[in-house]
């Protein structure tokens, strides 16, 4: 593409003797700068692209986008053109769009956010667009899909260039609707710039990530922008409520915050009401625009009776389950019925829905029918709340104990480890605290970290024991096992048959970073091979 079409509409000045100049791509990656290539220089956590502008060039890019030219050497501006751009990032994400031709201009876009639940709300809505007739992509935190095809990608939302790619592969092959899960790093880097959406969803809050947000109402405002920023004007919005909380110390209700300040904003206007602004849904259990009449949850799934903002009443049945579950079903079917979905392919779309990688995923024995045995699912359950809530809906389960492993990221939020620690006390009778991607930090520190919150105020919630002499005898405690694998396996060989073990914090993912290491590890294989071993 040339230059100075490149930069259309970019806030980039091109000089006139390089408005001809054609460029074959855009990295902001310096490793990967191949000849003819664009490079954009950002200033991120860890690294400074402008410290690599000398190895770029001997690359062979073409053209640089730059904070100052002052900060490229001039032996290096007779090679190659300079560009003077404000945000890297954002720059990156409308060159990004300009390259590839703006394919989101060619497909209806559906955003969801929250600290809980993405996931599996982009399945669901996958199944209920896929249920009307739709084509659908996601771009989501287990993979990237479109039509068959499937990749692992690095983020729940991708770096600009690797995004506008993969959408406009998406247009090109007659994806209709694409469903992405938007991350509160991406929505507070700029990486969406130059995308509006059609829709967009919040599903929660709860703490995550302050690691980088530091603050919950940092992290709120990230997830607010979605809204404010990257919403089109004649779009809608679906904010999930959170249920009334009878505990003395309830969770802050983020939802009905966030239609409080969408409503002030003027951008906004109830979806009942008519007149200026773009139309606020809101859903609940038990209140708001769209709601759950009535509810069974059992371990056969969901069955549920879904009153539509049009008054009309909608049976869904799922194989899910939990309180978790029937809210993602609400916030999904609301984003179905803001695009246009009949009423019959909500309720198909859900129906079809069997699993998600790793959301409460039973693991089966793979030597044939399940003999008998410990029940075991692995959920992806990484914070204070999904593990609670995750926890609770187990409860239903476990005619014997429940019996608990996991652990917590190192290099991230450690303010939550002690959280997840209580948590994990108050509802698991058997909890083996162990690794998870401890990453740059020694595992016994961060298990040291999460056993404090097995003592608030000072009073034990669980007594310390061995763990086979605590899984065996029947008993209840908690014990930490540095080896996830050796932790798995005293769990799964060691429980009684009536219990349930329940693998949090990894879900879907098949890797265990420590150090610099990234090593394959899936706790669903890992349980497989234990329960096939087991002789009962």
């Amino acid at each position: 593409m040339p230059l100075a079409e490149l930069l259309r509409d970019s806030g980039l000045s091109c000089p006139k003797a390089a408005r001809g100049l054609e460029i074959s791509g855009l990295t902001a990656d310096s490793r990967q700068v191949t000849a003819g290539q664009l490079f954009v220089a950002i200033r991120g956590e860890k690294a400074d692209g402008h410290d690599f502008l000398a190895e770029v060039v001997a690359r062979g890019a073409s053209a640089v986008v730059v904070n100052s030219p002052n900060l490229v050497a001039s032996e290096l501006r007779r090679k190659v053109v300079v560009l003077r751009g404000p945000d890297g990032r954002e720059v990156l994400a409308r060159l990004a769009a300009n390259f590839y031709g703006h394919p989101q201009r060619k497909i209806r876009l559906l955003g969801v956010t929250g600290t809980n639940g993405k996931t599996t709300t982009s399945y669901l809505l996958e199944n209920i667009i896929r249920a009307s007739g739709g084509e659908p992509g996601v771009i989501g935190t287990v993979n990237y899909r479109y039509r068959g095809r499937v990749t692992v990608g690095s983020f729940t939302t991708p770096e600009p260039v690797a995004l506008f790619s993969l959408m406009r592969e998406m247009a090109d092959s007659g994806v209709t609707h694409l469903v992405m899960e938007v991350s509160s790093h991406a929505l507070s880097q700029g990486r969406l710039t130059g995308l509006a959406f059609d829709f967009a969803i919040f599903t929660n809050l709860s703490r995550d990530h302050l690691d980088f947000h530091e603050t919950m109402t940092a992290y709120f405002a990230a997830k607010k922008l979605l809204f404010t920023e990257h919403l089109k004007n004649d779009g809608a919005a679906l904010v999930l409520l959170a249920e009334p909380m009878n505990s003395a110390k309830p969770n802050p209700d983020w939802g009905t915050r966030l239609v409080k300040e969408l409503l002030t904003t003027g951008l906004f206007r109830p979806w009942q009401e008519s007149g200026q602004g773009i139309p606020l849904l809101t859903a609940g259990r038990s209140r708001g625009s769209l709601r759950a009449r009535r509810a069974e949850i059992s371990l056969a799934g969901i069955e549920a009776g879904l009153v539509l903002p049009d008054g009309e009443e909608l049976a869904v049945a799922s194989p899910l389950t939990g309180d978790f579950n029937l809210e993602n079903i609400l916030a999904a079917v609301g984003g179905g019925w803001l695009a246009g979905v009949s009423p019959a392919a909500l309720v198909r779309g859900v129906a079809e829905l069997r699993r998600v990688p790793g959301r409460l995923e039973k693991v089966e024995n793979p030597d044939g029918p399940e003999k008998k045995g410990c029940r075991v699912f692995v959920d992806y359950a990484h914070t204070p709340d999904a593990l609670a809530r995750v926890l609770a809906t187990l409860r239903l389960l476990a005619s014997g104990r429940l019996v608990l492993v996991f652990g917590c990221g190192g290099d991230r939020d450690r303010g939550k480890r002690a959280l997840m620690g209580e948590v994990a006390g108050r509802g698991g009778d058997v909890v083996l605290i162990t690794s998870d991607n401890p990453r740059g930090e020694e595992p016994e520190a961060i298990m040291a970290e999460i056993e404090r919150g097995l003592y608030p105020e000072g009073m034990a919630l669980l007594p310390r024991g061995r763990a086979e002499q605590l899984l065996a005898s029947g008993g209840r405690g908690f014990d930490l096992v540095v080896s996830r694998r050796a932790a798995i396996r005293t769990a799964i060989r060691f429980a009684r048959p009536n219990d349930v073990v329940l693998l949090a914090g990894k879900g879907h993912e098949d890797y265990q970073i420590i150090g610099r290491s990234r090593n394959y590890f899936d706790d669903r294989r890992e349980a497989a091979l234990q329960m096939a071993v087991i002789k009962r």
